[in-house]
């Protein structure tokens, strides 16, 4: 069966418009007859900026009006960065395709200090991602520690006009953007862990759209699919989302998956850390695995549980 036109619902974001623009280039090549068409939309996470997303329901309110335009006919798919993705989907949908993974490591941004060490005491670090503000706090707990929303043009001209002596960003995203350049250092595993999933991008559509979802797959990277999925499935077992400090990082070898899972507390800085191996038929399971470790080691108390 044919799909004559996909019409892809994205956020307006620069970044977002470029990773939408990514998947319909990518669609395009792969299906020559195939018209892509793009949806732009603004939804409730872009539309709140004065407070942050775990006090004001997660990383979901990225999605829910995409999925809406799916529901509704109005779209056919939706593209997102995957760490934003909840660990558990909507009833009704599915990621048929996760792309290639860029770089996962976190970006320190400053236009004054070389990298986190050279940091002065007490300096100003932004940043609304509890995740990094627990690894900042564990690294250097003098340092003042920020709340920073807003699009990636906003959050760097922030750091510009002063407010704040260094930023935390995402490195695949500057790179995206082509602001490769304001990368001053690379905050990287093992030492300090990604989002789950971040730096992938990934496809969603509705469950009941067969001939969609077939389109769709041939973009479906298998070896980040893994990576992501031990992360994910992580994340999912310790109930995370944006509001809890939950970092994880799966590399993928011809011996298996290695899977290393944090989970911090923002205000003291505490970090749990557990790592795991498993063969590359069992990527859930190894997720489970290193939630279980990390449980074991008191995480539920820091996660509220």
């Amino acid at each position: 069966m044919t799909v004559p036109t996909l019409r892809i619902a994205t956020r307006q974001s620069p970044l977002a418009l470029w990773q939408a623009e990514h998947v319909a280039a990518r669609l395009r090549t792969a299906h020559p007859d195939l018209r892509v068409e793009l949806v732009p939309m603004t939804t409730r996470g872009d539309q709140i900026l004065d407070r942050s997303l775990a006090t004001v329901g997660g990383k979901g309110l990225f999605l829910k009006e995409l999925e809406v335009a799916m529901l509704e006919g109005h779209a056919d798919l939706a593209v997102h960065s995957l760490k934003d993705v909840p660990a558990e989907l909507e009833p009704g949908f599915a990621l048929p395709a996760v792309l290639p993974r860029a770089d996962a490591a976190d970006a320190f941004v400053s236009n004054h200090h070389a990298d986190l060490a050279a940091l002065p005491h007490g300096a100003r670090v932004g940043t609304s991602s509890l995740r990094r503000q627990a690894q900042l706090r564990a690294a250097r707990p003098d340092l003042e520690l920020l709340d920073l929303r807003g699009n990636v043009g906003t959050r760097l001209a922030k750091l510009d006009a002063g407010h704040y002596d260094a930023i935390v960003l995402a490195c695949a995203g500057l790179e995206r953007l082509g602001l490769g350049e304001r990368i001053r250092s690379r905050l990287a595993a093992p030492d300090w862990l990604p989002a789950p999933g971040q730096a992938a991008i990934a496809i969603e559509a509705r469950a009941d759209r067969p001939a969609v979802l077939e389109h769709l797959a041939v973009l479906d990277d298998a070896e980040t699919r893994l990576a992501v999925s031990a992360e994910r499935a992580m994340n999912h077992a310790l109930g995370g989302s944006c509001t809890v400090p939950v970092g994880a990082w799966c590399t993928v070898t011809e011996r298996g998956l290695h899977l290393a899972g944090l989970v911090g507390d923002a205000a003291s800085g505490r970090l749990l850390r557990a790592e795991a191996h498993a063969a590359q038929d069992h990527a859930e399971a190894l997720g489970r695995e290193v939630a279980a470790a990390l449980f074991a080691q008191g995480a539920g108390r820091l996660l509220g549980h």
